[in-house]
């Protein structure tokens, strides 16, 4: 029976390194698959893991279906016996429904691998659907790790170096971004893992890094 499989992970837990992984161990047993993206930060139609690992992909944007995608396919004479969607936390609730369908309907397995949480700590729209959803829930066993040692639990995201927690959803920065702003240039998205203490402190390993090396106060006043 097929099933709808959602794998997920902090930034830095190997999600696109493992979509990479899932889909080259079911082609090297003779499956056919289509792989699925949306906002990598490679650009567009590209999935690609920190590693330096990346393989063409089908770009979804909010309006793409997947049930009409597959259906079309399998009529036309493709074959697809799995599907491999990555940053599936951008999906639409109905695309994680589409997803569901499917599987349901034309058992075809899907794996899908995203983030959780945005960086205000509050769940993905295509996320929480698939947690709804998903036959097999698996949250990666490579952790993150925040700056200060610990397991990396939440995302942050900077601004010009300062961490904030509000704005859009979904801004594609980078995640080993360190350069200081130019006035008049646009803003410096970068994003950063950090256990749950700091990122309620907004203590990123920039700021943990100026805080320390900061003068001592002297001990009169």
């Amino acid at each position: 029976m097929a099933e709808l499989h959602f794998f997920t992970g902090t930034m830095d837990s190997g999600k696109s390194t493992l979509a990479l992984q899932t889909n080259h161990n079911h082609a090297a047993r003779g499956r056919v698959g289509r792989i699925f993206t949306t906002q990598d930060r490679a650009g567009a139609a590209v999935l690609s893991s920190r590693l330096g690992l990346t393989h063409d992909a089908l770009e979804v944007d909010r309006a793409f279906d997947f049930w009409s995608y597959v259906v079309t396919s399998l009529t036309q004479g493709a074959r697809i016996d799995y599907l491999i969607c990555d940053e599936a936390q951008f999906y639409t609730r109905d695309q994680v429904d589409q997803l569901a369908k499917v599987v349901d309907e034309l058992q075809i397995d899907v794996f899908a691998f995203g983030i959780l949480t945005d960086f205000r700590t509050a769940l993905f729209e295509g996320s929480a659907r698939l947690v709804e959803l998903a036959d097999r829930m698996n949250v990666l066993q490579v952790e993150a790790l925040c700056w200060c040692g610990k397991r990396a639990t939440h995302n942050a995201r900077t601004e010009d170096g300062v961490m904030v927690t509000e704005g859009e959803v979904i801004v594609v920065g980078d995640v080993e971004s360190g350069e200081p702003h130019v006035p008049g240039e646009a803003v410096d998205v970068a994003y950063e893992v950090l256990c749950r203490q700091h990122h309620r402190r907004r203590l990123t390993a920039a700021r943990a890094k100026a805080v320390s090396l900061a003068p001592e106060p002297l001990p009169f006043g």
